[in-house]
């Protein structure tokens, strides 16, 4: 399972970060030329100033050209994954500022790496496309479906509640980021933590994105563990971390 997911994931961000999979493969870190192609993922509106990605050996920087000759000096010496740690992004941090820009969050990403099916834990109904609208605007759900207001570029597809009689006590959501790859997204009523619910809403998304041909990813932050449990508990495994540079709001 990983294996086919891997190599669909090498097409994706080759999209994304204007490269071919080789390069996410290579021994050197490599710098490519901001671009929009088709089928991307996009988080941010307009051509990226700069985007990275590393899958944990070298790393792809897609980047506008007015940055390449700064990122060739700072890359040349260090190790790829190593791009990631705190003392170079501020560097790069401190080169973007004078366009405007600042360095968002890292984000680690999961691919699925192996089946795992569940016992009926809990009441469940699904929802699925225009049938989500009645959920935006609902400040309990920010994860699991866009928030405030349902976003063109990454519409909501699936969502999944679990129900304590006719009240909602989680939501599991997905987004097609691209073409055919559904980003899972969780939340869970605070009083209802903690029981293994989202475990659960999360596990039945997955399987049903699979079931339909398609590829679910999970992304949190690298502080959230309980997030990252969750995706490890539902078969999912860390595959590769990215970041972008954001336009600073004044």
């Amino acid at each position: 399972m990983f294996k086919d997911y891997y190599e669909r994931l090498l097409l994706q961000l080759s999209k994304d970060y204007n490269c071919t999979p080789e390069d996410l493969q290579a021994k050197e870190n490599i710098i490519t030329v901001s671009k929009l192609n088709e089928g991307r993922r996009s988080y941010s509106p307009g051509v990226p100033l700069l985007e990275m990605v590393t899958l944990g050996g070298n790393t792809v920087i897609m980047a506008d050209e007015r940055l390449h000759e700064f990122l060739r000096n700072l890359i040349k010496d260090v190790e790829g994954h190593r791009l990631f740690e705190f003392e170079n992004l501020k560097k790069i941090d401190n080169e973007i500022r004078q366009y405007g820009y600042q360095m968002a969050s890292t984000h680690h990403m999961f691919l699925p790496s192996c089946d795992v099916q569940v016992e009926e834990r809990f009441q469940v109904k699904w929802f699925y496309d225009d049938e989500i609208n009645e959920f935006y605007g609902d400040s309990r759900f920010p994860n699991a479906i866009a928030y405030p207001a349902p976003c063109p570029v990454r519409p909501d597809k699936i969502t999944v509640v679990a129900m304590e009689g006719d009240k909602i006590v989680g939501m599991a959501g997905c987004s097609e980021d691209a073409p055919g790859w559904q980003q899972v997204g969780i939340d869970v009523i605070p009083e209802y933590r903690s029981r293994g619910i989202g475990t659960y809403l999360v596990m039945l998304l997955k399987n049903k994105v699979i079931e339909r041909g398609e590829v679910p990813f999970y992304g949190t932050a690298a502080a959230n563990t309980h997030s990252q449990n969750i995706a490890i508990n539902c078969g999912f495994r860390p595959t590769w971390v990215e970041t972008e540079a954001v336009k600073i709001e004044e």
